[in-house]
């Protein structure tokens, strides 16, 4: 039969195509063109997701780290880091840094503690940096680390070392007193620290840090041996000088409750303060006012049963006495020496305790001036700034007598306290001021006050076995009238009551009247006689504190 090919109508179909579509996808097999779509596809998606890894993976990272301050981690690939800045403390103050490879650390110390910020700008190599961009910037904020110590009262026994133990490991630690810490760093990060100790009580300061490069604040620890008993120890240590205001801390081995109950020690000489409770096992006296006093020697008294550790029951500290100096200057600036004082910035001092101690053991600059032209020439030649003499103690004296005090001339805690208060007051004497001159060679007395010679007048010294001896004396004793008696070079006694206008000076020797046929030769028994009316001039003149020169 001959073939015949014919036209399909339309909307026939090809039923022998599509068996041979359908064996086909049976087969899993897919026409040419479509493999070749897919496969680009997945190629871009390949390309995408592998350019999205690395982009990923370009980052680099800025962490803390456990020795340097921080660590920098490059991009994978590389790259390098161009800058880092590294700012700390409440002003945000730059901090010098050193990169060493891929650390960060400080050229210098940080405190414990601290906000850090830092700033790194690290630049992306090759085509990353073409597509993630040149350069990638960097921050971090961080505090600094920091540790503690686990107890700041420890027990020791005897013969043990004295183990300080951390919070967390530290890599330098200081031990000593303040301003004279000494400095350790360790080799490795360790939670306990030995430390010599070379008594079986004491207080030293420590300072610990976990990183190398920081600084921390020293804190206080206290060690004690071992028993039942409260133990204390004191600051300042027993047996040194202190200031008159500076405050006394005592700690305890048990706390104040278990130490004290409701009592406090007792404070020697009486001083205005109070005790405060400072910590758990700490009280502190702060004196107030003129404190303890200058040239004082405190002592605290402990209740019983509590012993204060190298020291006994008790302890006692000194105060140093003020200056020379400023005692002149008080005494002039009163009234009581013949000079005046002027401060060099003429403000002069603060009208307070506290300021006028400060002056007391540091006097201010100043100068001296005579108060009057014509001051004799023996009291001109007494004269020395800065030194105790017989004017400075007549001065005192006289001070001391106004002030109803003990005249002895010494300038202990109430003195100058004393002196003090009338500076701030403005106390002066309005006495003014008196020389009294004994010539032995002319038997003759002169009276000197305030730049004039208020008397001048013939008396009677002692006599070669008893004589009048030479020298300048003040006043110790200014009596109206009494009764002398001693002994007469002959053996036998005298008892002579009624004597008037009596200044004595030096042991026995006095001025006073005394009732002789005539005057101006040796006659007495040590003292200066003088007829009654002008011993009664001279007595006005003469109080305690007045300077007698025998020449």
């Amino acid at each position: 039969m001959a073939n015949v090919s014919y036209l399909r109508p339309a909307g026939t179909t090809d039923r022998a195509g599509q068996r041979a579509r359908r064996t086909d996808a049976a087969s899993g097999r897919v026409p040419r063109g479509r493999w070749i779509v897919g496969g680009i596809v997945l190629l871009v998606l390949i390309v995408v997701v592998g350019g999205g890894i690395m982009l990923v993976t370009s980052k680099a990272t800025l962490t803390s780290d456990s020795t340097a301050l921080a660590a920098i981690s490059l991009p994978r690939g590389g790259g390098t880091i161009e800058s880092v800045t590294v700012r700390s403390g409440p002003h945000s103050a730059r901090v010098p840094i050193e990169v060493r490879g891929d650390k960060v650390w400080p050229n210098g110390t940080l405190p414990a503690h601290q906000l850090v910020t830092i700033d790194a700008v690290v630049k992306r190599p090759g085509w990353i940096g073409w597509a993630a961009g040149k350069t990638e910037k960097l921050h971090l904020q961080l505090m600094t680390p920091v540790t503690k110590l686990k107890a700041h009262f420890i027990t020791v026994k005897k013969h043990q070392p004295l183990t300080l133990k951390f919070a967390t490991p530290i890599r330098v630690v200081s031990y000593g007193t303040p301003g004279h810490l000494r400095r350790h760093q360790l080799g490795s990060p360790q939670s306990e620290f030995t430390v010599p100790r070379s008594a079986t009580a004491g207080t030293m300061y420590v300072a610990a840090a976990p990183r190398s490069w920081e600084t921390s604040k020293a804190a206080a620890i206290s060690w004690f041996p071992v028993g039942s008993a409260a133990s204390a120890l004191a600051s300042p240590a027993p047996g040194s000088t202190i200031q008159a205001n500076t405050p006394i801390t005592l700690t305890f081995s048990k706390t104040v409750k278990q130490a004290l109950g409701s009592s406090r020690p007792s404070i020697s000489p009486a001083t205005s303060g109070n005790w405060q409770t400072t910590s758990a096992h700490s009280v502190t006296f702060t004196p107030t006012g003129y404190g303890y006093g200058l040239g004082a020697k405190v002592s605290i008294g402990l209740p019983s049963g509590v012993k204060l550790a190298g020291a006994g029951s008790g302890a006692t500290w000194t105060v140093p006495g003020g200056s020379p100096l400023r005692m002149q200057q008080l005494l002039a600036i009163l009234g009581y020496l013949p000079l005046t004082f002027k401060y060099a910035d003429g403000n002069g001092i603060g009208r307070t305790p506290e300021q006028q101690l400060k002056a007391a053991i540091k006097p201010p600059a100043g100068h001296f001036d005579w108060r009057y032209s014509n001051t004799p020439s023996a009291l001109r030649g007494m004269w020395k700034p800065g030194a105790s003499g017989v004017m400075m103690q007549g001065a005192l004296m006289a001070f001391e007598n106004d002030h109803g005090m003990t005249t002895d001339g010494l300038a202990g805690p109430s003195v100058w306290k004393a002196l003090i208060q009338a500076a701030i007051d403005g106390k002066k004497s309005s006495f003014g001021y008196t020389f009294v001159t004994v010539s032995l060679s002319g038997q003759s007395l002169n009276l000197w006050h305030s730049g004039q010679t208020k008397v001048t007048t013939p008396v009677n010294t002692g006599i070669a076995s008893r004589p009048t001896d030479p020298g300048t004396f003040p006043v110790y004793s200014h009596l109206p009238v009494t009764t002398m008696s001693g002994t007469n070079p002959d053996g036998s006694h005298y008892d002579d009551p009624g004597i008037q206008y009596v200044s004595y000076f030096n042991g026995g020797d006095a001025l006073h009247a005394f009732t002789r046929a005539q005057y101006g030769f040796p006659q007495s028994l040590g003292c200066v006689e003088m007829a009654l009316g002008p011993a009664g001039q001279v007595f006005p003149y003469t109080p305690i504190g007045t300077l007698v020169h025998v020449a």
